[in-house]
C-alpha cells in the first residue's frame, strides 16, 4: 500500500550516534518507504525525501550531534515528507538503506554519513538532477584522495596533535609536541616514498587540528595498509625514557600505558571538540570491533619496529605495550602508536630536537616498514 495523506508511514522511533568524522542515524518505521537522497551546499546538507510520513518520535531522539549541527524533518505536501541534515563540514552518505527491524514489527531507515573532501562534495551537488535515480550514485564509499597503483603499499603517517591541541611542551617552554611529531612524520613519509612499491601520505601536513576519529577515517577512506601515529609525550616520572610502541587492546598492559592512552584519548576534549556520548543501543551498532587478523598484523608491525630499533634506538623497559587508544581503532588497518621518546626526560628531549637523531630514528622506522611489507608479501598478504 502506498503512503498518502490519509495513510502516512509512521516514524515511531529514532536514534543518532557518532562523531565529527562518522555519524549514524536510524529511524524506525512501520513499513518500508521509498526514499531518495540529495545534497545542498552553503551550508552542506543532506536531504532525504520520503513518502507522506508522520513523525511520532520525540524531538530529543534526533538532537544534532556528530557531523550534524541541525536536523529538521516534516511534511512537504500531501504525498511527501523530508529530512534535512545540516552538517558541520562536507559530508556524504556512505550507506542509506531500509532493513527489517529485528523484532519483525517494521522497518529501519539506516543512514551512515562520513566526512568527505570538499571537492568531492561539490561534485555531488553539481551532478544532481534531483530525480530518484540520483540516489544510487549519491550513496556509496568516499573516493580515496590518494592516487596509488594497485601494487603500492600505502601507509598513513599520523603526526600526533596539531592546531589548538599542542600536546606536550619541551622544557624550553616554546617547542610543542605537535611541531616535533610533524617534523618526524614529514621525514618518515619522505623516506618511505623513496622506497619502491611503497607510498606514504600524511594525515596532516601542516599545523591543524584533527580529531582522533578524523585521523582514523582518513586512513580508512584511503585504504591504507598501515597506520603509524607519532607522539612525544611527557610523564611525571622524569627518569623514564626511550621509545615505546603501542598496539590496541581493551585492557591496558600496565598503568603507564593506561595513563598515556587516557591522555591521548582526551586530546579531543582538550581541543573543545569532544563528541557527545552516544546512546548505548546506537553505539553498539557503530562499534568497530578490531578484527583479530588486523590486531595480529599490528603486533607484527610493532615487533618489526622493536627489532629495527634494538641496539640503535633507546627503548623503554618492555617497549611493546598496549592500551585502548582511540586513534588505533580502525578495524581493517593495522595500526601502531609510536612514542618517539619523552619530552619530560632531558636525554630524550635533547635527542628528539636533534636533526641527526631524527634522521636515524626515521631510517630505522623505514627499515621496519620495509621488513613488515616483505613478510606480508611473502605470506601472501
Amino acid at each position: 500500500m502506498s503512503a498518502s495523506a490519509e495513510d502516512p508511514i509512521l516514524a515511531y522511533g529514532a536514534r543518532i550516534a557518532g562523531d565529527d568524522a562518522r555519524t549514524r542515524i536510524v529511524i524506525d518505521l512501520d513499513r518500508e518507504p521509498k526514499f531518495s537522497v540529495h545534497y545542498l551546499a552553503d551550508p552542506p546538507r543532506v536531504v532525504v525525501d520520503l513518502p507522506a510520513t508522520a513523525f511520532g518520535f520525540p524531538a530529543k531522539a534526533l538532537e544534532p550531534r556528530g557531523l550534524f549541527k541541525d536536523i529538521r524533518y516534516g511534511t512537504m505536501d500531501a504525498d511527501s515528507a523530508r529530512i534535512v541534515l545540516t552538517a558541520i563540514k562536507p559530508v556524504k552518505l556512505v550507506l542509506a538503506k531500509v532493513q527489517a527491524d529485528e523484532s519483525g514489527k517494521g522497518q529501519r531507515l539506516v543512514l551512515d554519513a562520513e566526512m568527505v573532501p570538499p571537492d568531492q562534495f561539490a561534485d555531488l551537488v553539481k551532478q544532481q538532477s534531483w530525480t530518484a535515480q540520483d540516489t544510487a550514485r549519491d550513496v556509496g564509499p568516499v573516493a580515496p584522495v590518494q592516487k596509488v597503483n594497485a601494487s603500492d603499499f600505502l601507509i598513513a603517517v599520523d603526526a600526533g596533535h596539531g592546531g589548538i591541541d599542542t600536546g606536550a611542551i619541551a622544557s624550553d617552554g616554546t617547542t610543542p609536541e605537535k611541531q616535533i611529531t610533524l617534523a618526524y612524520a614529514k621525514e618518515l613519509a619522505d623516506k618511505l616514498n623513496q622506497q619502491p612499491g611503497i607510498k606514504a601520505f600524511l594525515t596532516r601536513d601542516k599545523d591543524e587540528y584533527l580529531s582522533l576519529s578524523e585521523r582514523v577515517t582518513i586512513a580508512r577512506q584511503n585504504h591504507a595498509a598501515l597506520f603509524i601515529s607519532l607522539h612525544a609525550d611527557t610523564l611525571k616520572q622524569k627518569d623514564i625514557r626511550g621509545a615505546t610502541v603501542y598496539t590496541i587492546s581493551d585492557k591496558a598492559s600496565d598503568k603507564l600505558a593506561a595513563d598515556v592512552a587516557d591522555r591521548e584519548n582526551n586530546s579531543d576534549k582538550l581541543a573543545g571538540a569532544e563528541a557527545p556520548a552516544a546512546p548505548a543501543e546506537v553505539a553498539d551498532i557503530l562499534m568497530d570491533l578490531t578484527r583479530r587478523e588486523t590486531q595480529a598484523f599490528s603486533i607484527s608491525l610493532a615487533q618489526d619496529v622493536l627489532n629495527s630499533f634494538n641496539g640503535q634506538i633507546t627503548m623503554i623497559n618492555n617497549p611493546h605495550r598496549h592500551a585502548g587508544f582511540q586513534v588505533l581503532r580502525a578495524p581493517d588497518v593495522p595500526s601502531i602508536l609510536l612514542e618517539l621518546g619523552f619530552l619530560s626526560n632531558k636525554d630524550d628531549e635533547k635527542l628528539l630536537l636533534d636533526d641527526k637523531w631524527r634522521d636515524k630514528l626515521v631510517g630505522r622506522l623505514t627499515d621496519a616498514v620495509k621488513e613488515y611489507r616483505a613478510s606480508t608479501i611473502a605470506n601472501g598478504g
